[in-house]
């Protein structure tokens, strides 16, 4: 589990390719703490398990499955990459839950400045799109952002400074593509709903009654 708070930026050295999978090996400034084998840890919002590491790098196991529905497939040696470890029990919780489990990608159709913030403007494909609401949160490439405008074609999220300046959200330009992780609440009550309307159990004062749960 995370939360969508970048703690470090790190950089693609080198990929490997292996039988049904590709093994990414990314350099990074030292941990307070250091990494164990075994460890999750988010990359660019996809979760890996830490298979390898030294103290300024670690390497982990890519599926051709995820890099084909991630955009770490188009990576090169070089890029930036967001970094953010998992949850411990008893640390602070920022940002929004968030699992690591990417959904899709989205195309960035422009940036313009708004104040001291930057609002990015994604375009993705209207399953994504119906998993969002305006002024909830969603993951783009690992970091907790709230969605501030939402149409049946595009969303767009505001950026403050200290995000843009530590996040690789600067780097990005217009046509290029992140990681999209909509948010796990709404992604159930959404299936919940859907459900329901399916079996035309509506959740009604009548049905209710009957459930036992009103008098």
């Amino acid at each position: 589990m995370f939360t969508g708070l970048i703690e470090k930026i790190g950089t693609l050295k080198e990929t490997e390719n292996n039988k049904g999978g590709t093994t990414l090996t990314i350099e990074h400034d030292m941990w307070k703490t250091a990494m164990s084998e075994g460890d999750s840890i988010a990359v660019n919002g996809v979760c890996f398990t830490v298979t390898g590491r030294t103290a300024r790098s670690f390497t982990c196991d890519a599926l051709d499955e995820t890099l084909a529905r991630t955009n770490l497939g188009s990576k090169k040696a070089g890029s930036p990459l967001n970094l953010e470890r998992a949850l411990r029990v008893g640390d602070q919780i920022g940002g929004h839950f968030v699992s690591g489990h990417v959904d899709g990608i989205a195309v960035l159709s422009f940036i313009k400045d708004a104040g001291r913030d930057k609002v990015l403007q994604f375009n993705c494909d209207s399953g994504l799109l119906n998993e969002m609401v305006l002024k909830g949160s969603v993951t783009c490439d690992g970091v907790s952002l709230t969605i501030s405008s939402l149409s049946d074609t595009c969303f767009e999220v505001n950026v403050i400074p200290f995000s843009w300046a530590n996040t690789t959200l600067a780097q990005l330009v217009e046509g290029g593509t992140v990681n999209i992780e909509t948010d796990m609440l709404g992604k159930y009550v959404r299936r919940s709903i859907s459900e329901v309307a399916k079996g035309q159990n509506l959740l009604n004062y009548d049905n209710l009654r009957k459930a036992g749960f009103i008098e």
